[in-house]
Order: structure tokens, then sequence, then C-alpha cells
């Protein structure tokens, strides 16, 4: 890409030595920009709000605010940016999960180099590329006819009901942004020990056991979109 606009990266990877091994090997090229490297989703979406970049290489395991929760953000106030998952993480769910929140890529940690700087050019294009080892989890994510032939049905949506009151869906709506319990508290102007209960509730009803893996059911299911 010679006299060429680089492509501009944020890294967010909490992972201090793949941090340094991705800087390491994408700064050899003269193809990318890295912008910024942040630990946490927290640290990089104050950056991003104020420069935007055209891809981010986003982590799923990032503490309070997961890569999850991070690309949807991003694809809300940016959907221009591209967001490519790159994780340790096979984990069905995750992989549809991010599919759904817009992600243009789920790599595993495993990529070659050659392989990684070929799928940031294809996804800045506007592809979406999928490790051969999670492509297959495609299949249950793409929209299928209720019926045979029924093509007219075929992004008919179908969820599941979890008996949510309406406070509840308030709630998953709140995990899934990243709040934690004082400031969905504070949002829904209710004690903090109230909005536990509601937390524990939700948890219960989805049959999950952490807040990351509801948000990951709520979306897999399109409780919320």
């Amino acid at each position: 890409m010679e006299n060429a606009k680089k492509i501009s990266l944020y890294i967010v990877e909490d992972y201090k030595l793949t941090i340094k091994s991705l800087t390491h090997v994408i700064e050899k090229s003269q193809d990318f920009e890295i912008l910024g490297c942040f630990g946490t989703a927290e640290e990089f979406l104050k950056v991003f709000d104020s420069k935007k970049s055209d891809i981010v290489i986003m982590d799923i395991e990032l503490g309070e605010i997961n890569g999850l929760v991070a690309t949807k953000y991003i694809k809300e106030n940016s959907p221009e940016t591209k967001v490519v998952i790159l994780t340790s993480h096979e984990n069905d769910d995750e992989v549809i999960a991010a599919l759904a929140l817009g992600a243009n890529a789920y790599c595993l940690k495993d990529i070659e180099t050659s392989s990684l700087f070929y799928v940031l050019k294809e996804v800045y294009k506007g592809a979406l590329w999928l490790h051969p080892h999670v492509a297959v989890v495609a299949n249950h994510f793409a929209p299928k006819p209720n019926l045979p032939g029924d093509l007219n049905n075929l992004y008919t949506q179908i969820s599941e009901d979890y008996n949510l009151t309406k406070r509840e869906q308030q709630v998953i709506e709140y995990i899934a942004e990243g709040k934690t319990n004082l400031e969905i508290a504070k949002l829904m102007n209710i004690s903090r020990h109230t909005a536990k209960v509601h937390v524990k509730n939700v948890l219960s009803k989805l049959s999950v056991s952490d807040r990351v893996q509801a948000a990951v059911k709520a979306v897999k299911s399109k409780i919320i979109q």
C-alpha cells in the first residue's frame, strides 16, 4: 500500500504478551497504522469516542466490559468501523453472539501472521471472515425458512420466552451494556439490593451462571437486538 492510506487499527487485549507480539508483527507492515493498544474495553472506548479507526482487533475476555459488549458499542456508534475478534475461544455461543453484534471476523489466536494480514485487508474491503474451526457455527446462525421452500418467512425471528418481566428485560439490556449493579440501580431508580435481586432472577431464568453468559444468551435468543 505504498503511497496509499494506511489501515488504522486499535488493539484491545488484556494479555500483554499478545499485545507485544501483535504490535511487533503489525508495525513491520507498511499497510497498517496502530493508533493505540488497550488492556481494557473501558480505556479503549474513551479514546475511540474521540478518534475512530478503520478496524478494531478485539479480544473477548476483557474484564467488566467484555469484547462482545464493546463490539456492540462500536457497531452502534461507528458502523463503518470493522471489528476483528481475536480470541482463543471456540465457544459456539460466543461466535454466534459476535456475529449477531456485527463482528466482521472471528479469528483464533493461533492464526498465522500472513493470514491475519489477509483477514485485516479483506475485512477492510467489506468481507466477512471466520476461522475454519468455527465457520461451521455460521450454519446455525444463518436464517432458515420455517418450512421447506418458505422463503417469504426466511427472516422471521423466533425468540424464546423466558418469562422476563419488563424490569428484568431492562436489566438484561443493561447487563449486555456492561453496567454494574450500582449503575443499574441508579438508572432504574431502585436500591442496589433490588438491582442485585433482579440480576440474580435474570441469571436464573436464563439458566446461566454469570453476566457474560447472560449477555451472550440474550443476543442469541433475540431477547435484545
